[in-house]
């Protein structure tokens, strides 16, 4: 058996149910290694991407921490921003991962759940990827269901995200969670089973 795991991309457009199957995967005992978390680890109190941040813009930092809210009016005021943000977070994020992955060796499986898998070409080093999905009418009533949420911010969060359509064809497994969460919860175990042996 191979010392290294058989790695399973996660990704989905926002409302697809993306925590919801990552959830699945932990309860059924495989690791799961959250981008998302990975950045609010980098952003807290003594976290790399503190210092990171405070390179690019010191305005950011508040209580040895950085200050979303402040981040994000600050990448809005400033175009160029985001770009210089990503260039000194993207590698303290891909040596989380590195960390995550080197210690499952051994590991049949493990997931890393992506938001912006494709729009970042993580699928050229995964072994494969899972896009979760659901009818257009599904999608828009759990994001509209969400506390603060408007449609404005949530066209906007769709314009960053590779169309639902293109990530269904390019995914190699595709799980419906429209169809409800048995039958979300089933699909994974099943293709645990599937992948353990690849």
């Amino acid at each position: 058996m191979s010392d290294t795991p058989y790695i399973l991309g996660l990704t989905g457009s926002i409302g697809m149910g993306k925590s919801t199957t990552a959830e699945f995967f932990r309860a059924a005992g495989v690791p799961v290694w959250d981008a998302d978390a990975s950045v609010h680890r980098l952003y807290g109190f003594g976290g790399a991407g503190v210092h990171a941040i405070e390179t690019v813009i010191p305005a950011a930092i508040k209580d040895g921490a950085v200050d979303r809210s402040a981040l994000r009016k600050a990448i809005l005021a400033d175009q160029g921003l985001l770009k210089r943000i990503e260039e000194v977070v993207h590698p303290l994020v891909s040596a989380d991962r590195q960390n995550f992955l080197d210690s499952h060796l051994g590991r049949p499986l493990v997931v890393c759940d992506i938001p912006l898998l494709y729009e970042t070409g993580a699928d050229s080093w995964l072994g494969g990827v899972l896009v979760v999905t659901a009818d257009k009418d599904v999608q828009e009533q759990r994001v509209m269901d969400r506390k603060g949420m408007t449609r404005e911010v949530f066209e906007t969060i769709l314009a960053k995200q590779t169309p639902d359509t293109e990530k269904r064809e390019r995914a190699d497994y595709l799980i419906d969670t429209g169809l409800g969460l048995d039958h979300a919860q089933s699909e994974v175990l099943s293709l645990i089973e599937r992948l353990k042996g690849k």
